[in-house]
Formats: C-alpha cells, sequence, structure tokens
C-alpha cells in the first residue's frame, strides 16, 4: 500500500550539531533538497556545549607549518586505538584520515575561517605518528549575523559566552601566577571588549563552530524545523524511505528520497541507559535531550549496535544544581600541587592523562576500591596560583555540599572527606619525594608533551608536580563526568548504518554520538568526537547525492 506523504525531500537530516549540519550542507551542496528536523526549541546539540576542538590529521593548514602525512595518521591510528569491532575498523579509519584534510578545505571554502591549536598535542605524542598541533578551530564569529536564529540556539542554555579559543585555555589557568597567563587573559577581555565597542557579540569554542555551521546552513537555505521529533523510520521493501515525525501536536510523515540521516545524539542524559551500561548514573555535560531516541530508532530497523558500555570518559564536579550534570576538569588536576586520592588515599592513576584514560582508571580503580567519588587534594600554593574553574560563582553551594572541603592538617582533611588518613598521608609523603626528583615513578605524569599542555613552567624539575605541604588544604569531590556517550549504531565508511549481519540498510545514514566510535575505546587527540562527526556527516552528503569520493 502506497505512504500518504505530508512532505517530500532528497535528504532528510535529523539534529542540529556538527555530524547533522555537515551531513545537511554536503548534500546540499552536491545537489540534493535537504530538511533539518530538530527534537528540541534550541539548536547546536552537544557540539555547542564542547570546546570546538577539531582533530583532523594532515590538514593543510598544519601542513603550511609543520610537518603530517597520511602514512603517520594512519601509524599513530593502529598504536593507540585498538580494534574493537567494526566501528574501527581499517576501511572507517582511512575514510577519516583521507577524507577529513578535503572536508576542512571545503568548508574553508564555505567561509569557515579555521586555526590551528600550535601548541595542542595529540594525547599520546610521544608514540609513533604522534604530533603537536593537529587540532583546528573557528575564529571567533559574530553571532548577530544569525539575527533572531542565534536566540533559539542553546548557547542561551549554556554555551560559552565569551569569544574564547581552545588555545586560551592552558595559559589562562595560570592567568594570576604568570606573565604568559596574564597577557593571555588582557588579551582576552580586549577581544570581547573591541566586539562590543564595534556592536559585535562574539562567541568562540563550541558555540563558534555551531554558529558559522549554520550560516552556511543559511546561506543555503537549507529549512531548519525546531520542535520536530523523529519517532519512527518508514522502511518500504528493506529500504529506508521517509521519517515519522511529530510536529505540532501532529504525526507526519516526510519522504527521503536519497536516504535519512541521523545526528540526535547519544544517551548521555538517559539515567535508565547509564546504568544498564555503564554501572552510573552518568555526569554528563552534554546535550539535555540526549536520551538515546536515534539508537532505539535505529535498532526497530534492525541497526547493530557496539561500544554502548563506553563514553567520551573525563572527571569533574557534580553540578549542585541540576542532577546527573557535572562539569569537566582538565588543568585542575593537571597543575602541580594536587593529587587524586581514592578512599583508601591511594593514587590510582596520572593525574595529568587525558581525560577519556583518567575516567577510565576512576571506573576500573572503583571496582576495587571505594573511588567514585574521588578526591582533589591541593595545597595552599594550587588555590592561589591557579584558576578554578568549576567552583567560579558557586563556591558556596559546592561547600554546602561537602564537596569543598578545606582544613588545615592533611589528617584534618582526610577525616573530614572519609578517607584513610594514614592512606592519604603516607601517599603524600611519597608523592612529595616524586615532586623534589621531578620523576613520577608511579604514573609518570609530567613525562609527556601532553601533560606539559597544562602545567606550570616556571616550576622545575617538572611543571606537572608539586610538593603537597603548604596548609590549609583543600579537597574537590570528583565524579566520573563525559562529554557523551560513544556507543550506539555502527556504520561503514560511508556513514551507512548496518544491520547484525554487518550489511547495509539502504536509504540510513548517522553520524556523531548516535553512532559506534571510529576511534574505538580511546580519544587519539582535541577534538576527537567533532573531527569524526564532521567527517562522516560530508561523506553521507556525497554518498548519498551519488557522488562519493
Amino acid at each position: 500500500m502506497a505512504t500518504n506523504w505530508d512532505k517530500e525531500v532528497d535528504f532528510l537530516v535529523a539534529g542540529t550539531g556538527a555530524a547533522a549540519m555537515a551531513a545537511a550542507i554536503s548534500a546540499k551542496r552536491n545537489g540534493l533538497d535537504v530538511l533539518i528536523v530538530e527534537k528540541s526549541t534550541m539548536w547546536g546539540g552537544s557540539t555547542l556545549y564542547s570546546g570546538g576542538g577539531v582533530w583532523i590529521p594532515n590538514n593543510h593548514i598544519m601542513r603550511k607549518k609543520s610537518s603530517d602525512s597520511t602514512e603517520e595518521a594512519l601509524e599513530y591510528f593502529k598504536q593507540c586505538v585498538e580494534y574493537t569491532g567494526p566501528a574501527s575498523n581499517e576501511a572507517r579509519r582511512e575514510a577519516f584520515v583521507l577524507n577529513g584534510p578535503r572536508m576542512i578545505k571545503e568548508l574553508e571554502g564555505e567561509g569557515i575561517p579555521w586555526v590551528r591549536g600550535t601548541k595542542y598535542p595529540d594525547y599520546y605524542p610521544e608514540l609513533p605518528g604522534g604530533k603537536i598541533g593537529r587540532t583546528l578551530e573557528v575564529k571567533p564569529v559574530n553571532v548577530k549575523k544569525l539575527g533572531d536564529w542565534f536566540g533559539k540556539s542553546r548557547s542561551s542554555e549554556m554555551g560559552m559566552p565569551l569569544p574564547v579559543m581552545t588555545d586560551d585555555v592552558y595559559e589562562l589557568a595560570r592567568a594570576w601566577s604568570s606573565i604568559s597567563g596574564f597577557w593571555r587573559g588582557a588579551r582576552l577581555v580586549g577581544r570581547s571588549l573591541l566586539g562590543a565597542i564595534t556592536g559585535r557579540k562574539l562567541r568562540g569554542m563550541g558555540t563558534g563552530l555551531t554558529a558559522r555551521l549554520m550560516l552556511i546552513i543559511k546561506k543555503y537555505n537549507i529549512p531548519v524545523e525546531l520542535s520536530t521529533p523523529a519517532k519512527k523510520l518508514v522502511v518500504e521493501n528493506g529500504r529506508v524511505v521517509g521519517l515519522e515525525v511529530e510536529h505540532e501536536g501532529k504525526t507526519l510523515r516526510y519522504k527521503a528520497n536519497n536516504g535519512v540521516y541521523f545526528g540526535v545524539g547519544g544517551f548521555a542524559n538517559n539515567k535508565e541507559w547509564r546504568e544498564k551500561y555503564h554501572g552510573i548514573p552518568g555526569w554528563s555535560v552534554a546535550n539535555p535531550d540526549d536520551r538515546g531516541d536515534g539508537i532505539v530508532m535505529g535498532e526497530e530497523v534492525g541497526a547493530a549496535l557496539d561500544l554502548m558500555d563506553d563514553a567520551w570518559w573525563g572527571a569533574g564536579l557534580p553540578n549542585p544544581d541540576l542532577e546527573n550534570r557535572g562539569g569537566f576538569a582538565v588543568w585542575e588536576r593537571s597543575m602541580p600541587h594536587s593529587i587524586m586520592v581514592d578512599a583508601d588515599g591511594n593514587r590510582y592513576a596520572n593525574e595529568s592523562e587525558s581525560y577519556v584514560d583518567l575516567g577510565h582508571h576512576i571506573l576500573e580503580n572503583n571496582k576495587k576500591t571505594g573511588t567514585i567519588p574521588t578526591w582533589l587534594v591541593v595545597d595552599q600554593r594550587h588555590i592561589k596560583r591557579y584558576l578554578f574553574s568549576g567552583t567560579l560563582g558557586a563556591k558556596q553551594k559546592y561547600i554546602d555540599r561537602g564537596w569543598l572541603v578545606e582544613a588545615d592538617t592533611i589528617e584534618e582533611l582526610a577525616k573530614k572527606i572519609n578517607v584513610n588518613p594514614e592512606g592519604l598521608k603516607a601517599t603524600i609523603e611519597k608523592f612529595n619525594g616524586y615532586a623534589k626528583t621531578g620523576k613520577d615513578l608511579d604514573f609518570k605524569r609530567g613525562d609527556s608533551a601532553y601533560d606539559n599542555y597544562y602545567s606550570d613552567p616556571w616550576l622545575k624539575p617538572n611543571p606537572n608536580l608539586g610538593t603537597i605541604e603548604k596548609g590549609p588544604f583543600r579537597a574537590y569531590y570528583f565524579v566520573p563526568t563525559d562529554l557523551g556517550t560513544k556507543g550506539g549504531l555502527v556504520t561503514d565508511e560511508h556513514a551507512r548504518v548496518l544491520d547484525k549481519n554487518g550489511k547495509v540498510i539502504e536509504g540510513f545514514y548517522s553520524g556523531g554520538n548516535t553512532t559506534a566510535s571510529v576511534m574505538g575505546r580511546t580519544y587519539p587527540g582535541p577534538g576527537a568526537t567533532i573531527g569524526p562527526a564532521l567527517t562522516f556527516g560530508w561523506l553521507a552528503g556525497e554518498h548519498a547525492a551519488g557522488k562519493s569520493k
């Protein structure tokens, strides 16, 4: 029986994060009639909340000033990304490495001014093929160019309200303890004031990236329907031919002649799924509407799933106002005069390591001893010298919750946070010895160029180590947080969704956190979430148009 359609397009995209907008732009550039539907009243997805970094090895901007190659990028993948299944197979790795640079150049041609994070290392830069400076971001954008449409973005809810750039952050952390940090802060203030004086509203990081993408969407007159959640894929003769959506209280059917694309996020804020797959309620910074809708609809048409037990982990403070929301601490735990300990008072990881590794270590150690919560213990020099962003404007709330605790002695602090006093005292004594020699014999903190990115270069002999001996002392309540989940629909090198037998579900594409990640269980470098999201979105649009390269 013929389906009655309420609307017909070539390519139907669900979602408004980086993956979805890249797919829409790519399909439109290649001649397709495109429509975007968004579940929420606001656009931007988890990308808007992010740092906005885009990890693309061998991009043309890096090659102007440094060296990189396809071979080095693939070797680095081989070294740090363990094969976990079809999501990270060789074909998908090659598709990402070979097409990412082209995607960047083509988006540059559409008006995106990319800037290279020249000092930002890969997360394992010492491995063969590892580099410093592969990550890109956008120059801050005047969001007034979007008119009233910017007011409909998630920026009003959580986006960065300043023209901050990723490469500002590592120096801003020591804004009042070093000349370079002070000048970086002054430059940010100057950038903000200049924008205000000239009548511009400048935004950077994830807000800037999504705004730049939306400007292209608007340039191409691609319609975006907000408050239009996807409800069910329509399948005819084994092929996805359209999508049921809900709009203004009605169920509508939209036909998609060339395919449906899901870039609707993962399940970061589905508490039931988090407990089922991860064993914890989840403390996330991802889109509040991340509840697994796209994964459910994909399963209904036979899609295979993978990596559902994993996430883009990190560590940070819980949000005192919102249940199961958390902050993301990066430099705070990496700066000197700090350690992270479990309930026994023991260290269990390199505090300066990449956030996904630290998150995994928290979860692993929690099975052996109480590591949730884990405590970041610092001395007075850490408090005075380094910015602690997690408690800005809300310090008293954290104190009232017992999530920020101070004491004059280590023994007193240990008792207040219910950590073994003798264990903590012995750990600090041992750590102080490492700080004096500059060698962390337990976890090698400070040995990697990545560790040193968030550090105090004035501290010798190791910029990540510093004794903990000057009171009063402070402890922060940390939990495993995340940037989003990394498990979901299995896709191929063209972003086509696969069924449980590894066969393509025709007419069905997906990317971003709705899918199992090409990065497997690791995180090769800053922006290794958004880089593949943009790349595979780009490839999906080309394939749907019959113009795969």
